[in-house]
């Protein structure tokens, strides 16, 4: 049976002591008998709050020892958990706070004033919990109370994805999905209960998620997590931890390289088997970098929010594997077709690349007419990305379909930046795209019309960004043109503005 509930009740009663989660800062550590009574205790509390089956509990929080044990504890007991992005305004929160019908929020004293600032905008009571992220008990003891029943096509999970509209879409995922996307990270990395990843992506991500939360549950494993990635203890964290494998995206992988080798503070990093590398396309360079420095082989991947993560990976023996591909299909199904005709393409022409396999989500939440245009009757799911498959399976991505800008694996929609800059009083037109850069696969660059009479200085546009937007997705640079290109519809033409930068 494919749900949260039946992997964490297996484990608890094969290994109750084993544990499931270590929390660094503090030590503790989440044993798997707890965390099913954990999961049991939260959902006689939300139950007790009057909250009913599939009802929405968000979590506003960094990474701990409560963040893990609430993603699960949700799912577990029965309830769709939808984890909040801590990258956004307060605009952007009272959205998908709105949007998603949540009932009921857990945040922390640190991100409490932000999240009262995003539900001044909204016109219903939304129930507040303020936790500790460190402490063991949030709850009062509560009546005893049968939790809903959960079935593998319930709803588990609800993840908002950066859309090109510029508002963020649900992602609807259930238990059956949330499992399929460990179980296939499990699977294509061999892991077994002896194993322990060090969970450096944060929980509002789907990488975070599935493949450092949700698979530990799926093989017996263990996982790491401290609240932050701070690259100098990263590789402290992870020997002390005893991890057998590290999850990272190219951006950590870009920070690791130019810090000091762990080996230099005497520190063994021989037993790491492997690093895996998702959410965004790995330089090949920074791949044989990594790889020569550290002793430590990478696995490329490529997966989605929509497909839970891992669709397409690289084998896990190291001979097998080829740089600059995320792999091939594992679990599910893969193909490239014709963007126009819908039909096949053989081996070497680029394509939309498509994916089927129990790992794909439900659809987008409350909204049928997207859901319709990505997925179709036969299962098979649009990605929105271009690439081809070589004559061996192994998938080569050559850019996207869809104009979302991905810097250090968040999704930013390019119209979201252009909206925020056009509420400059001088601002005429403006539109954003994403550029190449070494640090965080890509950055992003605003292209600005001004009014005519109207002057502006770009410390202005910039300063008005980060107001708008917050540091993150500030543009790194703004340019001052003459006009967009456009093309017969008068449709801005993002990638030309490319020939600007």
């Amino acid at each position: 049976m494919k749900t949260i509930r039946h992997f964490v009740d297996q484990q608890a009663k094969a290994q109750p002591i084993a544990p499931y989660l270590i929390a660094p800062e503090t030590g503790r550590t989440l044993t798997y008998a707890q965390l099913k009574a954990d999961s049991i205790e939260l959902g006689r509390y939300l139950l007790a709050q009057g909250l009913g089956k599939d009802d929405k509990v968000a979590l506003m929080l960094h990474n701990g020892y409560q963040t893990g044990r609430l993603l699960i504890g949700v799912m577990y007991a029965g309830f769709t958990v939808a984890p909040l992005n801590l990258l956004s305004q307060a605009s952007q929160l009272a959205y998908v706070l709105e949007h998603s019908d949540t009932r009921l929020v857990f945040t922390s004293a640190e991100l409490a004033e932000r999240l009262q600032t995003a539900l001044k905008n909204i016109n219903r009571a939304i129930k507040v919990v303020v936790i500790d992220p460190d402490s063991t008990s949030i709850f009062d003891a509560q009546p005893a109370a049968d939790l809903p029943p959960v079935a593998p096509e319930d709803d588990a999970l609800l993840m908002y994805t950066s859309g090109t509209t510029g508002k963020p879409k649900g992602v609807v995922l259930s238990n059956k999905s949330v499992i399929a996307g460990g179980d296939y990270t499990s699977r294509a990395h061999q892991l077994a209960a002896s194993d322990r990843v060090m969970c450096a992506l944060p929980l509002y991500h789907i990488n975070g998620q599935i493949v450092t939360a949700v698979a530990p549950i799926v093989h017996g494993g263990s996982v790491v997590m401290p609240h932050r990635f701070s690259v100098s203890n990263y590789w402290e964290t992870v020997v002390t931890s005893q991890c057998t494998w590290i999850n990272v995206v190219p951006t950590i992988i870009a920070y690791l390289l130019n810090a000091l080798d762990p080996r230099m503070a005497g520190l063994d990093i021989s037993t790491i088997k492997f690093c895996r590398s998702a959410s965004a396309p790995l330089p090949p360079e920074l791949h044989r970098a990594f790889e020569e420095k550290f002793g430590i082989s990478i696995i490329e991947t490529f997966g989605m929010t929509e497909t839970n993560a891992p669709c397409f990976t690289n084998p896990y023996e190291r001979a097998q594997r080829k740089i600059g591909s995320p792999g091939r299909p594992f679990g599910n199904e893969g193909k490239v077709i014709d963007p126009l005709s819908g039909e096949n393409l053989p081996a070497g022409r680029i394509g939309e690349l498509m994916v089927r396999g129990d790992n794909v989500m439900k659809g987008y939440y409350k909204d049928p007419e997207t859901t319709a245009k990505t997925l179709h009757p036969d299962g098979w799911m649009h990605t929105g990305d271009l690439g081809f498959m070589d004559d061996d399976g192994f998938v080569f991505v050559t850019g996207r379909i869809k104009e979302l800008i991905i810097k250090g694996g968040e999704n930013i929609a390019p119209r979201e930046i252009d909206e925020a800059l056009l509420k400059h009083a001088a601002v005429l037109e403006a539109a954003a795209v994403g550029i190449p850069d070494p640090q965080y696969g890509q950055e992003i660059m605003a292209c600005v019309v001004l009014k005519p009479g109207q002057r502006c200085s770009l410390a202005d546009l910039y300063t008005f960004c980060n107001h708008e937007l917050g540091n993150y997705k500030t543009p790194k640079l703004i340019k001052l043109v003459d006009s967009l290109p456009k093309g017969p519809s008068g449709k801005v033409q993002r990638l030309k503005l490319l020939e600007t930068s």
